[in-house]
């Protein structure tokens, strides 16, 4: 077991974290609070290959794991320019696809999430269900050929830009009458397909939606794979978005701690740094602590996946994301109270980020879930839900 990065890795994020660095939290805030989108960025970050790195080589990608991708996200959080899109569209989508899609499929989509010219938007909560993907009320029916899909999706993020979102529904098994699920590319503009932006408290250039499904009729070659697999294309999805959300958040902690940090080595009062006060510097360094856990355990997550144990990488995706949410918060407070009255003052780009760390104890699965998750699969005890 090694827990040092490869050199390739390292190198991967420093050349993200260069072309990041020369955009900036400064254009990030102000594409946001605009209302416009990150497209610059993301458009360069494909072209170099970096949304595209675990793409398989043999359809255009750098043939990496999701470890890989994760560093990416991290990188880009890290020097202030999130972009949600990416927790959603290479790690879950193309990740699906890849393993999961008909060959028609993966030509037909993977070269261009490997570019990042394809933004596709995932599709699972709705208003009825939570976290209880058992509840889908979201159906997709055979008329000859063809789906029909019906239901509501809410909490959708970036569907004003996806070309299409990988919708989770529910089919009937012909041989129980069950309802199973399957997983539908809906592009955005077909007919009977309506989405509508959810106004929400946060500075973000990712904006959610709610998604209105009608009627749609999709031809045959929507359904993802197989309908009989649909469960494990659904949890192939599911592990990458956590790991991905972990990294999302150790990137903005990382974000927070270096301002925290710099601010407390400039910061002078009765003539000398308000970092050599250990009220200041306990709490940074035990922000710094909790980091490099959730790294950790976020890598680890990332080895298993891409060795193949879905399983292990459950629990190990789970604990990340719990972790990474945990230290963001964290990180951000400290970073702000460090800097007095000027954590709040725009200047210093750490306000907008409080609710944007408070989403990760929320989404994409809440702190309870995971606890509950831990609580059943990790220390066998009864199941409380």
């Amino acid at each position: 077991m090694n827990f040092v990065e490869s050199e390739e890795r390292i190198a991967l994020r420093k050349a993200v974290g260069d072309l990041a660095r020369g955009y900036g939290h400064e254009y990030y805030v102000k594409v946001a609070r605009s209302g416009g989108h990150t497209s610059d960025l993301w458009n360069e970050a494909g072209r170099l290959g970096y949304l595209g790195v675990s793409v398989p080589e043999e359809y255009g990608g750098g043939g990496a794991g999701i470890g890989d991708l994760a560093a990416v996200c991290e990188e880009f959080c890290a020097a202030g320019t999130p972009m949600l899109l990416m927790v959603v569209s290479p790690a879950i989508c193309a990740t699906v696809i890849a393993r999961y899609g008909t060959e028609e499929q993966k030509r037909s989509w993977l070269p261009r999430f490997a570019t990042g010219e394809v933004r596709m938007s995932f599709a699972i909560t709705e208003p009825d269900a939570g976290s209880n993907s058992h509840r889908l009320t979201t159906t997709a029916k055979r008329d000859g050929a063809d789906w029909i899909l019906n239901g509501r999706k809410v909490f959708i993020s970036g569907v004003d830009e996806a070309d299409a979102v990988l919708v989770v529904g529910r089919t009937e098994d012909a041989k129980t009458g069950k309802l199973k699920p399957a997983l539908f590319i809906v592009p955005t503009n077909t007919p009977g397909f309506e989405y509508r932006q959810i106004e929400m408290d946060l500075v973000s250039a990712d904006k959610q939606f709610g998604l209105f499904l009608d009627d749609v009729r999709l031809p045959a070659e929507a359904l993802v794979g197989s309908e009989d697999a649909a469960l494990a294309q659904l949890f192939a999805g599911l592990n990458p978005e956590r790991i991905m959300g972990a990294s999302f958040s150790i990137g903005i902690a990382r974000y927070a701690l270096d301002k925290g940090v710099a601010y407390a080595k400039e910061r002078s009062v009765w003539g000398a740094p308000i970092g050599t006060h250990q009220g200041i510097a306990h709490p940074l360094a035990q922000v710094k602590i909790e980091l490099e856990l959730a790294k950790l355990m976020t890598q680890k997550a990332a080895a298993l996946y891409d060795s193949g144990d879905d399983f292990g990488a459950g629990e190990a995706a789970n604990m990340a994301k719990y972790a990474g949410a945990e230290v963001a918060i964290k990180a951000v407070d400290q970073a702000i109270q460090t800097h007095g009255g000027n954590g709040m003052a725009s200047e210093y780009g750490l306000g907008t980020l409080l609710a944007a760390v408070r989403v990760g104890r929320i989404a994409p699965v809440s702190r309870e879930m995971v606890l509950n998750f831990v609580a059943q699969h990790s220390l066998g005890l009864p199941k409380s839900y």
